[in-house]
């Protein structure tokens, strides 16, 4: 009996520009996505709670509900990857579009075709797990206080629930597997987004420094996620 194939991968572009909306989606329905669009925040959540996407390709610049506050809103209720769009380069605007959730961004203009390619590495990257041998010792993680349930993907602090994006979920996982080593922001990358992913090593930080917040993490007493200067990231261990 011949396997059923999969259901295609669902994806919302959401951008008021109407003839890069059409281009980003002809480039997505053309690498097998079923595509829906949407012209500003409001109509994007709306479409967004029916469709369930998988992917999420979001404009910053929106009219009416931006697209921060579209990414903070589909935080709640959704677990799909976003890319953003801007016509803006200061790191001001990555730094705050990552942090309220978003995976990636692509500065305007740019190719359909590489962000078609970088939407398709994202999701095949693959995903944190306990090693098969050990999965029955390590299926629960703690580092103090923090418990860490790599099968469930959930993540807690002293029983209360901590709710991680999926990108910060596969960080702090990758860590806390390694407790004695020292990741480069490379290493992260690799282990993350896969060996196929081209970007900027930055995208690390920002991630970090968002795990850190929800973890209440401080700069200064580094508990759970420490940086180690001139390399990179390793978990806590001790006080």
């Amino acid at each position: 009996m011949t396997a059923s194939p999969p259901p295609p991968l669902r994806a919302l572009v959401v951008d008021d520009e109407p003839a890069l909306a059409e281009l980003v989606a002809d480039y997505l329905s053309r690498d097998g996505f079923e595509v829906e669009r949407a012209r500003d925040g409001e109509e994007a959540l709306r479409r967004a709670r029916t469709l369930d996407p998988d992917v999420v390709v979001l404009d910053l610049g929106l009219p009416g509900i931006d697209g921060l506050e579209v990414c903070r809103q589909l935080r709640t209720f959704s677990d799909c990857y976003v890319v953003m769009l801007t016509a803006r380069a200061d790191e001001v605007d990555t730094l705050v579009g990552l942090s309220v959730g978003a995976d990636d961004y692509v500065t305007k203009p740019f190719s359909p075709r590489e962000l078609v390619a970088r939407v398709r590495v994202m999701l095949r990257r693959p995903r944190m797990a306990a090693p098969a041998s050990t999965a029955a010792e390590t299926e629960v993680l703690r580092i103090g206080d923090l418990a860490i349930n790599l099968e469930a993907r959930e993540v807690s602090i002293a029983g209360e629930p901590v709710h991680l994006t999926r990108t910060e979920f596969d960080l702090l996982a990758a860590l806390a597997v390694r407790p004695t080593r020292v990741m480069t922001r490379s290493a992260l990358l690799e282990d993350v987004w896969g060996g196929g992913w081209v970007g900027d090593e930055h995208l690390v930080d920002v991630h970090i420094l968002h795990v850190r917040q929800k973890l209440s993490d401080s700069a200064e007493r580094q508990k759970y996620v420490r940086t180690v200067r001139g390399i990179g990231y390793r978990i806590g261990t001790g006080e």
